[in-house]
């Protein structure tokens, strides 16, 4: 079970992929378009106002069709075979059971409690999806109608019909299934939904007022779940769909900057709702003094190896806002480090919060410019300067406690254990090869010609797994490979993976999660081919 779940959580986050470069556009169009900001030159009708706007019109693209791209990711991770297919049945599917709502509502709304001649939006609980006027079900009826497709894929795609009716076999026979059971499930979200719908609203108001206990509650929970693939799911209903603020709070950010960029009071009076997204705090100060105590306890004939080790993943976090590639080098090595450090970033985030510093802050430096920095500078310069001495504090904090902590119970993180050297850099096929006595590199590689980085890692890291034989499916997430094996216990020790240059496994039963990085997409595409899987 836990392992279907940490795929359904990697698969919801494909979609946040997208967010970054999104954010970036919006950020900066929302910027470029505010003449309190930029002068007469921003002002409407202008030329650069116009193309400014154009480009934001795009930008939004993202956020104002997250259900549509929630109801197309999923099958990415979940589809056993022909997941591209899989994904367009969803599409249509889900279309279909917002279409059979619309009609629904519109004849029989008044009966079942729903006003559908109000407007989409504010709490009127309808939406736009797709140009079709529905109700308003977030992420989670893009999900379920999702969820629903990919059983039916799994169970019908390769189901052999006569050959009568050989022309509705495959995605047609699978939408022809999906179709009839879009219907009841239409009627009974018609039923069921608007009295939910109550129920959401009220945890709205409750998270929104919780302050900050509910800003340390939901940081520390978020960390914690991050070695079990599962924090995803935490955060997924706050951001990105109505659990906090109408539209998620990324979406409703975004759409609030221009009123904020022209306001100069508290940003904790005017979004007080979007001070849970301060995850990336942490990220951002919290990682760097972690690495610095690494550095400091490191064997002194280790330091220069390990400090290119920590530049990069230290620029990953900062930057980007993705730690597990830091955090899976002593995750497993010395779990008390890891509780320690999502305490020490629940207090980091609600000291932020306890001080006025609010805003869109779950990612790194750069999604945090686009969403905040950049386009409320001129209004909000001084809380963002209050959040610099803040976070350096918090830098010291982490350095010297994880330094004491490591010092203290001799925890072996990088550069303090025994084979140091190899477990820092990629080995190359052969060299990891010849230490194991094989020699075997298939005809379609060879025909493929020099392999670079990427497919030797994958090589290296099918070789750990005990092999094609041993590998039941692979998926991947941000930063990991998540793998299903037939024999857990063919597959290698943690630290035979760091020798081929990745930041670790971890494994729970049949389920193997390896930590590869930023080009996990592209090593799970070699591992893919290499595995004989369909991709």
């Amino acid at each position: 079970m836990l392992q279907k779940i940490q795929r359904f959580a990697g698969a919801m986050f494909a979609p946040a992929m997208l967010f970054a470069f999104a954010a970036v556009i919006i950020g900066l169009g929302t910027l470029f378009t505010s003449s309190v900001i930029i002068g007469p030159l921003a002002n409407e009708g202008t030329t650069w106002y116009n193309v400014w706007s154009v480009l934001l019109a795009g930008g939004w693209t993202v956020f104002n069709q997250l259900p549509l791209l929630f109801a197309i990711a999923l099958p990415i991770g979940l589809a056993h075979r022909q997941a591209a297919r899989c994904c367009m049945e969803s599409l249509v599917s889900y279309l279909t059971f917002n279409y059979f709502i619309n009609a629904i509502l519109s004849a029989w709304g008044s009966e079942l409690g729903v006003d559908f001649s109000a407007e989409v939006g504010n709490s009127s609980g309808l939406a736009l999806i797709g140009g079709i006027k529905t109700l308003d079900l977030g992420m989670v009826g893009a999900l379920g109608v999702s969820g629903i497709v990919i059983v039916l894929h799994n169970r019908l795609f390769d189901k052999k019909l006569p050959d009568w009716l050989g022309v509705f076999s495959g995605s047609t026979f699978v939408y022809l299934v999906a179709f009839f059971v879009m219907i009841p499930l239409a009627f009974l979200t018609c039923l069921i939904w608007p009295k939910i719908q109550i129920v959401i609203r009220a945890f709205q108001v409750f998270i929104a007022n919780s302050g900050a206990a509910g800003v340390a509650t939901f940081v520390f929970s978020e960390r914690v779940l991050i070695p079990f693939g599962l924090h995803h799911l935490l955060y997924a209903p706050l951001y990105y769909d109505n659990a906090v603020v109408q539209g998620g709070i990324y979406a409703a950010w975004a759409k609030a900057l221009p009123d904020l960029a022209s306001s100069t009071a508290q940003l904790s009076e005017l979004a007080p709702w979007a001070s849970l997204t301060a995850t990336g705090w942490s990220k951002v100060f919290g990682i760097p003094g972690i690495s610095a105590a690494f550095y400091a306890t490191a064997k002194p004939g280790r330091r220069k190896k390990l400090l290119a080790l920590l530049i990069s993943i230290t620029l990953t976090s900062v930057l980007c806002g993705v730690t597990e590639p830091i955090e899976f080098t002593f995750l497993f090595i010395a779990p008390p480090l890891f509780l320690v450090h999502a305490a020490l970033s629940a207090l980091l985030s609600t000291t932020m919060n306890l001080c006025g510093v609010v805003g869109v802050f779950s990612g790194g430096l750069i999604e945090m410019s686009s969403l905040n920095f950049i386009p409320l500078a001129a209004t909000h310069a001084s809380t963002y300067l209050t959040a610099i001495p803040i976070g350096l504090s918090f830098t010291c904090i982490y350095f010297f406690v994880f330094k004491f902590l490591i010092l203290k119970f001799d925890f072996k993180t990088p550069g303090r254990e025994d084979d140091f050297d190899q477990s820092i850099r990629y080995g190359t096929k052969e060299e990891y090869q010849s230490s194991k006595n094989k020699k075997r590199i298939s005809k379609s590689k060879q025909a493929a010609g020099p392999s670079d980085d990427r497919d030797t890692l994958a090589t290296n890291i099918l070789d750990l797994l005990g092999g094609k034989e041993n590998i039941v499916d692979i998926t991947s997430c941000v930063t990991r490979l998540r793998i299903t094996v037939s024999d857990p216990e063919l597959v290698a020790d943690d630290q035979a993976f760091k020798k081929i240059g990745t930041m670790g496994v971890a494994k729970k039963d049949k389920a193997v999660q390896v930590i590869v990085g930023m080009s996990v997409t592209q090593v799970c595409d070699h591992l893919q081919d290499l595995a004989g899987l369909e991709q």
